[in-house]
């Protein structure tokens, strides 16, 4: 029992020891100090010029003819040969032959109604030989020239209201324009071009019968095109007839100068746009193409243009100063598509040009332009 005591005590006492000696070996190692390093990040600078910036709408749409007009039928009857085909794409002079309708049988009613005022004509000439002497002359040469082939020319002027009333109660001047309204009518038959132009939609044929108001095609006119654009409300004071725009394709590979000639005064209570109509010319415009466009309203002075992406909060702007981060609060005037022209940053400070990934107030960084000069040592 003893022993027991004696063993049971040594063992505790070789614990007791090995748990001192290994806290004093800890308490031994010192852990070495970490250095703090500084990183710093290279940014993109420019230096601040302010200027006076024109402040620039941009839009866009479709180009449409100025000129334009749908072909209709206002007679009946069957297409002849014009002298070109009646097709898309076929291009007409200003007073050329569109299409030709046939009129043999309305043309043969009118002769045979010129016929009856020759007639009628010359039923009262000896009455005027006898009354009216003094108009004999310029009737008699009348009747000599008349031709039923031909167009009717005016009548002679009778030398007083005795000799008017007369010929008015013969019929003479009721036959006369029953006959210069079918001569209207019967240059309907046969439809011109109104203006230099070309066809972009044919829907007859040669040998089709038509009926009157017939739609037959579209005529435009590709010389002179308008750019309809909808354009923001809170410019439209700004915006004059006159003023000259600058418009580009799809791809801002090819530019064309036009004019605003037409503003509507109207706004839409839907968008709050008002339409503005800018009129071009130029090779390589056609109806329908798509343009984009930019008219100069205004100007902005001690301004400065930058990426919209350098905005912080919509209100401000990274700077550097003695290497470190400054936010700066700025004067957006005006936003673009891409850019915003801002006011507010004094001449020469050094703005961050390009985004900084984690930017922050105080934040050191170093000029991409010492970076380069590192490099070259």
């Amino acid at each position: 029992m003893r022993k027991l005591i004696i063993s049971i005590g040594v063992g505790i006492l070789i614990l007791a020891l090995a748990v001192i000696i290994s806290k004093r070996f800890e308490s031994s190692k010192k852990t070495p100090k970490k250095k703090a390093t500084k990183v710093e990040k290279t940014v993109f600078v420019e230096s601040v010029k302010n200027s006076e910036i024109p402040i620039k709408i941009t839009a866009n749409g479709n180009l449409i003819a100025k000129n334009k007009v749908d072909i209709y039928s206002e007679v009946q009857g069957v297409l002849q040969t014009a002298g070109k085909d009646f097709r898309v794409g076929t291009s007409y002079k200003k007073g050329q032959t569109l299409l030709r309708i046939n009129n043999q049988e309305f043309y043969a009613s009118i002769q045979s109604q010129r016929s009856s005022l020759q007639n009628l004509i010359a039923s009262v000439m000896p009455d005027i030989r006898l009354d009216y002497s003094e108009s004999f002359q310029a009737w008699d040469t009348y009747l000599k020239n008349f031709d039923i082939n031909s167009t009717l020319k005016p009548l002679p002027e009778p030398k007083s209201d005795k000799e008017k009333y007369f010929i008015s109660g013969k019929n003479i001047y009721t036959t006369f324009y029953n006959i210069k309204n079918l001569e209207v009518h019967l240059g309907k038959y046969n439809i011109r071009a109104p203006f230099n132009g070309i066809l972009t939609e044919a829907l007859v044929t040669n040998g089709t019968l038509v009926r009157s108001g017939q739609r037959m095609g579209e005529f435009i006119d590709t010389s002179v095109l308008e750019l309809p654009l909808s354009v923001s409300a809170s410019f439209a004071d700004l915006l004059e007839k006159g003023k000259k725009v600058v418009l580009y394709n799809l791809e801002k590979t090819k530019t064309w100068e036009g004019i605003v000639t037409r503003i509507n005064g109207k706004i839409d209570q839907t968008s709050q746009t008002v339409q503005v109509f800018i009129e071009v010319k130029g090779k390589g415009l056609r109806e329908g193409m798509y343009l984009e466009a930019s008219v100069a309203t205004k100007s902005v002075q001690d301004a400065l243009e930058i990426n919209r992406k350098l905005l912080v909060e919509n209100k401000a702007v990274y700077v550097v100063n003695n290497n470190q981060l400054d936010l700066v609060d700025i004067n957006p005037v005006h936003f673009n598509e891409n850019t915003v022209i801002i006011k507010g940053l004094a001449n020469g400070t050094q703005l961050v040009s390009k985004p900084v990934p984690g930017a922050y107030a105080g934040m050191p960084v170093k000029l991409f332009s010492e970076t380069k000069q590192e490099v070259k040592k």
